[in-house]
């Protein structure tokens, strides 16, 4: 594959796209805050599958991190992203500075809504004010008519698609399952602040997610005792403290009580200084709902 070209500058990449556009080519948008994996290059072959001209974005967006985050410490290695995005087929890297996204008198943000507030929302404050305010600009800035992210960021997922509905933007948000290690870990950047016993001891978050696979497909409906056993698996973890374990309704992301439909099993744990999350969704024998998360 050709290596990509890279365009710092918003008028740049609009300009870009809208070449592309002109001659006929539908654009395919793959948002990142680089650290590129093996799940991301799924989202970017997808991409490519689908559309005439392909666009990753590189940009780790500090209006997404609180205070006491791992900001500084989120991993970056621009020339090795650049290089596994022709690889996957990419025809162009958005990665802009950050005085280009946020100039000095930069004041705006996008309220994600009610879908944005528990969970994540309550670990994590203001956090998806700053993922839908980035979003909404890439839209903006590459014009794309689809963009693609994965099922393992579940509730950003449903953040984004309400960003969608709720402001209009003419683009199909196209959800890809997530992809995992051979041990079952699921593929995140943030993986590789993870020690050897860390990460070993991050298998926990697969191990519970499994438990509420097999109680649900044993016929335990009740998602407060599925919310439990999760919890009681990654409690037993020495080196793993849980934030949160929960079985809730996957287009509100509110609490549910009885698995009558398809129910999100959601975690987020801290094992050293990171913090993992990770989803499965849980489909209660012979109930048709609604699969899409």
């Amino acid at each position: 594959m050709s290596k990509p070209v890279v365009l710092a500058q918003s008028a740049a990449m609009r300009q870009r796209s809208l070449a592309e556009r002109a001659a006929g080519k539908a654009i395919g948008l793959v948002p990142t805050m680089g650290a590129l994996h093996e799940g991301h290059l799924a989202l970017m072959r997808r991409a490519r599958a689908e559309n005439g001209f392909v666009v990753a974005s590189i940009f780790v967006n500090p209006t997404q991190f609180g205070p006491g985050e791992d900001f500084e410490r989120y991993p970056r290695d621009l020339d090795k992203d650049l290089a596994l995005c022709g690889g996957a087929g990419v025809d162009a890297v958005f990665a802009p500075p950050a005085e280009e996204m946020y100039p000095e008198d930069f004041s705006l943000s996008v309220d994600p809504g009610a879908v944005a507030q528990p969970l994540e929302g309550m670990s994590r404050p203001g956090h998806f004010r700053g993922v839908a305010t980035v979003v909404a600009k890439l839209f903006n800035i590459v014009l794309p008519d689809r963009a693609y992210f994965g099922q393992k960021d579940a509730q950003q997922l449903a953040v984004i698609r309400n960003l969608v509905r709720g402001l209009n933007f003419g683009v199909e948000v196209v959800a890809c399952p997530t992809v995992r290690e051979s041990d079952g870990l699921a593929m995140s950047s943030r993986n590789a602040c993870l020690n050897p016993g860390e990460r070993q001891a991050a298998l926990c978050l697969s191990r519970a997610l499994n438990i509420a696979k097999d109680l649900v497909a044993g016929g335990e409906r009740r998602a407060p005792e599925v919310a439990a056993a999760m919890a009681e698996e990654i409690v037993a973890e020495p080196l793993a403290e849980l934030d949160y374990a929960a079985v809730v309704d996957p287009d509100s992301f509110e609490d549910v009580e009885k698995l009558s439909r398809p129910a999100l099993a959601l975690l987020a744990v801290r094992l050293g200084k990171t913090r993992l999350i990770d989803n499965e969704l849980l489909e209660p024998a012979g109930k048709a709902g609604k699969k899409r998360i």
